[in-house]
C-alpha cells in the first residue's frame, strides 16, 4: 500500500513537472510572438500622418501663452531700457511745478479748477429735479425742460470759458472739456433711467435693482436712490450709464490699488511725458505709441484703480479690440462704458422710435464725431474739423472691410485705421497748433 502512495506521488510529481516545461514553453513562445510584434510596430509602421503646423491658421491651434509670456518678458526688458534712458536724460519727473504749468499760465487764475467746481451746481440741480419729479411737485414736462436746459449749459458754458478766458491751456482746456462731457453723458443717463422707474410700478422698477453693497440682500428702490450719496457715487463711479443699484466688490484690494497707482504715476511721468517732449515738431509726434499707452493708463490703470477705491463691481471696461476682424467689432469694444451708454441711451431710443439701423447707426458716429471735435478743436482754439471728417469716414470703412475683407486681412485692415485714422487727425491738430505758436521760435 505503501508502495502504491509512492509511485502516484512520483507520478504526479513528474506530471508537474511536465506541466511545468510546457508552461515555460508557451510563456516564451507568446513572448517572442509578442516582441516581435512590437518591433516590427517600431520598425515598419507609419510615423507620419496628415496634419498641419501649429502656426498654421487651418491648424486650429490657439494656446500662445508662452509666446505671451515671451512677449511680456520683452516689453518689460525694453520698458527697463527705456526707463533708465529717460532717468538719465530727463532725472526723476515727479515735478509738481511742471504738471501744474499745463494747466494754468497765470499761477494767480485757476479757471479749470474753477470750472470743475461750478460743475457740482449742475450735479445739485439734476438731483432737486428728480426729487421733485418723485414727489410731483413737477410734471413730467417741466422736468424734461429743467433737463434739458441743464445738459445745454454744461455742454455750453466750459466751451465758453475756455475759448475766451486767455489764461486757459489747452491741456486744462481738454481737461475741464473731457470732464463736462462725462458729466453731461452721466447725467443723461440719470434723468432717462429715473424716469423708467416712474413709468413703472412698484414691483416692476424692483426688478431693475441689483446687490448693493458687499454682496448683501438689501435692495434700493425708487425713490429711494434720490439721495446725494448716491448721486456723488454714481459721478465718481467709472461707468455712464446709471443702476439703482451698481455691483459691487467685497473690500478694497490693497495690493491691486497701489499696483494700479504705481502704474498710472510711473507710466505718466517715464514714458508718456518723454515721449511728448522729445517729439514736439510737427508731423514727428508717435501719436499710435501714445494711443495705445493712453489706452492702457486711462482705461486699465486709471479705471481699475477708481473702481477698486469706490468697490465697483464692474471691470470690464474694454474687450479684445486687438482682434477685431471688422471696424464695427472695434468700436463696440474698445470703450466700453460709451459703447453701453450710446447702445442704451441712444441707439436702441432710436429703433424704438422707428428708424433702421443703418440711420441709427450713423446716428451714432455723428454723435460721436461731434464729441471728438468738440474736445479737439475748442481746447486748441481752432476750428479744422479733421476729428470730425476722421470719425465720419469710419462709416465707410466700416462697410468696406465688412463686405470684402475677413480675418486676418480685416484684423490687419483695423489695425491701419487704428494707426493712420483718429490718431492723424489728431496729429494734424497738433502740426497746425504747432505751426501757429511755435513757428516764429523754431525759426
Amino acid at each position: 500500500m505503501a508502495q502504491t502512495k509512492n509511485v502516484t506521488f512520483r507520478w504526479r510529481r513528474c506530471s508537474s513537472r511536465q506541466q511545468m516545461t510546457k508552461n515555460a514553453y508557451y510563456f516564451y513562445y507568446y513572448y517572442y510572438i509578442f516582441s516581435g510584434i512590437i518591433y516590427f510596430s517600431i520598425c515598419f509602421c507609419s510615423c507620419h500622418k496628415t496634419q498641419e503646423s501649429l502656426l498654421s491658421s487651418a491648424s486650429g491651434y490657439r494656446n500662445y501663452r508662452g509666446i505671451l509670456n515671451w512677449c511680456v518678458v520683452m516689453l518689460v526688458l525694453s520698458n527697463a531700457r527705456l526707463f533708465l534712458e529717460n532717468l538719465l536724460r530727463y532725472g526723476v519727473l515727479v515735478d509738481p511745478i511742471q504738471v501744474i504749468s499745463l494747466f494754468l499760465n497765470d499761477p494767480y487764475s485757476w479757471p479749470a479748477a474753477c470750472l470743475v467746481i461750478v460743475s457740482n451746481v449742475f450735479i445739485v440741480v439734476a438731483l432737486y429735479t428728480e426729487r421733485q419729479l418723485s414727489k410731483g411737485s413737477f410734471t413730467e414736462l417741466v422736468g424734461f425742460l429743467v433737463h434739458c436746459i441743464n445738459l445745454a449749459i454744461i455742454l455750453m458754458f466750459p466751451g465758453a470759458v475756455v475759448l475766451l478766458v486767455p489764461s486757459m491751456t489747452p491741456v486744462g482746456g481738454a481737461f475741464v472739456l473731457g470732464t463736462y462731457t462725462i458729466l453731461f453723458l452721466k447725467l443723461y443717463s440719470y434723468k432717462d433711467v429715473n424716469m423708467w422707474c416712474r413709468e413703472l410700478s412698484t414691483a416692476k422698477a424692483k426688478k431693475l435693482a441689483r446687490s448693493l453693497s458687499y454682496g448683501g440682500d438689501r435692495k434700493v428702490c425708487y425713490p429711494g436712490n434720490l439721495t446725494i450719496r448716491d448721486m456723488y457715487y454714481f459721478v465718481f463711479a467709472p461707468t455712464l450709464c446709471y443702476e439703482l443699484n451698481f455691483p459691487r466688490s467685497p473690500k478694497i484690494r490693497m495690493s491691486f490699488l497701489l499696483r494700479r497707482l504705481f502704474e498710472m504715476v510711473s507710466q505718466k511721468n517715464r514714458w508718456m511725458i518723454p515721449v511728448i517732449q522729445s517729439s514736439m515738431k510737427p508731423l514727428e509726434v508717435p501719436n499710435h505709441l501714445l494711443w495705445l499707452m493712453f489706452f492702457y493708463w486711462f482705461f486699465h490703470s486709471s479705471m481699475n484703480f477708481t473702481a477698486e477705491l469706490l468697490c465697483f463691481g464692474d471691470r470690464q471696461f474694454y474687450k479684445d479690440w486687438w482682434n477685431a476682424e471688422t471696424v464695427s467689432y472695434f468700436w463696440q469694444n474698445w470703450n466700453i462704458p460709451v459703447h453701453k451708454w450710446c447702445l442704451r441711451h441712444f441707439y436702441k431710443p432710436l429703433l424704438r422710435k422707428g428708424f433702421s439701423k443703418i440711420v441709427s447707426q450713423s446716428a451714432v458716429f455723428f454723435l460721436s464725431a461731434f464729441f471728438h471735435e468738440y474736445l479737439v478743436s475748442v481746447p486748441l482754439r481752432m476750428f479744422r474739423l479733421w476729428a470730425f471728417m476722421g470719425m465720419m469716414a469710419q462709416l465707410p470703412l466700416a462697410w468696406f472691410v465688412g463686405r470684402f475683407l475677413c480675418g486676418n486681412y480685416g484684423n490687419a485692415a483695423v489695425w491701419i485705421s487704428i494707426i493712420i485714422g483718429q490718431p492723424f487727425a489728431v496729429l494734424m491738430y497738433v502740426h497746425d497748433y504747432y505751426v501757429l505758436h511755435h513757428r516764429q521760435e523754431a525759426d
